[in-house]
């Protein structure tokens, strides 16, 4: 069977390590009982662990090389081999609106939109595993306080328990990359809202972040524009931090402190 050739521009590193696909296959038995949907399997060296799993596996590939090798190598998977972009999909359709895991070897150029993406579809997603860059998982699961925490930090904790389960390196891939990678786990907190306005939530996580190094009472003047607030506004204890300092419950409760001072005449932004 001819092999399929890694493509740049998609960011294909093909796993060669057959006990590492198996411990990351294995990282869904966190979440029984509910269908596994892998994103980008190149040639099924995860696959082939997760359908034999007693659970309904469909994976998304966009490498139209890679589908028709999917096709070849695992003929009984024919009909839950979807040729599409992840990014683009309608994923309430993907197993008629019931719950899945997310797994998957993710392209390292696209893994934080997938996780954004993730995020938006948490009603479906209540757990997601799988492999990136390192420094992204250690992004994500960072704690405040830690030089990695970030706007992927919070949004993602604000609605998934966070665990670095294992640091992969680089020789186990074709080709190489050149960083290392990290699989993780992520599954649904019991937070069913902020208690704030998200896409408000959103917009204050990254416009402090982007000057992550100042105090909040600099860090958030952009978002007022060229309108001062209210004498006062910057002077309690919280203005004198930074935003990596902040937990989640911080930045909700900073967020609702920008929604009092501006009412409406603030729109929110994406995130990404």
């Amino acid at each position: 069977m001819k092999q399929v050739k890694p493509k740049k521009n998609l960011g294909q590193h093909f796993l060669t390590d057959l006990d590492i696909a198996r411990r990351i296959a294995d990282t869904v038995d966190a979440c029984p009982g509910i269908p596994v949907l892998e994103v980008g399997p190149g040639m099924g060296v995860l696959t082939q662990y997760l359908i034999e799993k007693p659970r309904e596996v469909k994976v998304v590939e966009i490498d139209s090389e890679s589908v028709a090798y999917l096709h070849d190598r695992f003929p009984a998977l024919a009909d839950r081999i979807v040729a599409a972009d992840f990014l683009r999909m309608d994923l309430s359709e993907v197993f008629g609106g019931r719950p899945f895991v997310l797994t998957g070897n993710y392209p390292y150029d696209i893994s934080s939109q997938i996780f954004f993406k993730m995020i938006d579809n948490r009603q479906l997603i209540p757990c997601c595993t799988g492999m990136i860059q390192r420094e992204v998982a250690q992004r994500m699961a960072s704690a405040p306080g830690c030089k990695a925490y970030g706007i992927l930090s919070v949004m993602t904790q604000a609605w998934y328990d966070v665990e670095y389960l294992f640091t992969v390196d680089e020789g186990v891939f074709n080709p190489p990359p050149k960083v290392k990678s990290a699989v993780i786990r992520m599954t649904r907190n019991a937070r069913t809202s902020l208690g704030c306005d998200e896409v408000l939530f959103r917009r204050v996580v990254k416009t402090v972040f982007n000057q992550r190094r100042k105090m909040l009472r600099v860090s958030l003047r952009p978002l007022f524009g060229g309108q001062a607030p209210a004498p006062g506004f910057f002077d309690g204890p919280l203005m004198t931090m930074r935003p990596e300092q902040l937990s989640v419950g911080q930045f909700v409760e900073l967020t609702n402190m920008v929604a009092r001072e501006a009412g409406s005449a603030l729109p929110g932004d994406d995130a990404r």
